[in-house]
């Protein structure tokens, strides 16, 4: 079962932690993340970033990172090995809630359920507020009930 490691600007990586906890509560063992504030040099954070992955790599891990071509992003690509350590941009939760959903499929497996859950949890909802008007009888309407509901 690969690893996980989100690299993300603070505090995304950590919050999304503790949202993938909500959901799936025995993650952590398998879930790593490493918040980047701003002002952290790059060799510090791939430093940082080669200690959690090898904590969580059996001997595969997959890394998010939140925006390409940001720092996360150049530090995670130094990670990746295009065999055992592969890198996707973007994170979201349902990407997140996915590759904990099927964490046990092998690695390039799981990139394809991450990716596929990121891009079909996003989608537009609504195009207008419902409307929820009250049912207010008229003298013609206690035969024909026609109202919104």
């Amino acid at each position: 079962m690969p690893g996980l490691l989100i690299i993300a600007h603070a505090p995304m990586a950590s919050s999304l932690k503790t949202v993938a906890e909500h959901a799936f509560p025995d993650c952590a063992a398998r879930l790593a993340v490493l918040d980047v504030p701003p002002d952290m040099p790059a060799e510090e954070i791939e430093a940082k970033a080669r200690t959690l992955l090898a904590q969580i790599r059996s001997p595969d891990a997959l890394v998010f990172t939140d925006v390409f071509g940001a720092t996360p992003c150049n530090v995670a690509q130094r990670l990746a090995d295009g065999e055992h350590v592969k890198v996707i941009a973007g994170v979201n939760v349902p990407m997140l809630w996915r590759s904990l959903c099927y964490a046990n499929e092998p690695l390039d497996a799981l990139v394809a359920r991450a990716v596929s859950g990121a891009t079909q949890g996003v989608m537009q909802v609504a195009v207008s507020r419902p409307q929820n008007q009250a049912f207010k009888p008229g003298a013609n309407d206690q035969v024909h009930h026609h109202h919104q509901q």
